[in-house]
């Protein structure tokens, strides 16, 4: 595990595949889990999970507009375990389905 001084939104990016806890990023930032919510949101506008959560679904919805991977393949790439995981999430924060979007071709 890399983690050096500084924060957790150096790491979500750089892999965001990897199953991210609060209490890992907050170790990685030598911080207490409530100071590190605290900060991230702060610096961010949200917390560390919704965060990566997000960076994972502005990955997949490249994903789904640059390849014909099924679902299951873009939800492993992306860190989201399922396409079923995946699917949730998505609609959450796009207000479609993967498939949907794909469909509509969003840029």
């Amino acid at each position: 595990m890399r983690c050096s001084h500084g924060g957790g939104t150096r790491y979500l990016p750089e892999e965001p595949t990897r199953p991210w806890t609060v209490t890992e990023l907050a170790r990685c930032a030598a911080v207490s889990r409530s100071t590190l919510a605290l900060r991230f949101k702060r610096a961010v506008g949200q917390g560390p999970i919704d965060y990566l959560t997000s960076w994972r679904i502005e990955l997949a919805a490249k994903r789904l507009l640059q390849s014909g991977d099924p679902l299951a393949v873009v939800a492993r790439e992306v860190g989201c375990g399922s396409k079923s995981a995946l699917s949730t999430a998505f609609k959450r924060v796009m207000g479609l389905s993967p498939q949907g979007y794909r469909r509509r071709g969003h840029t």
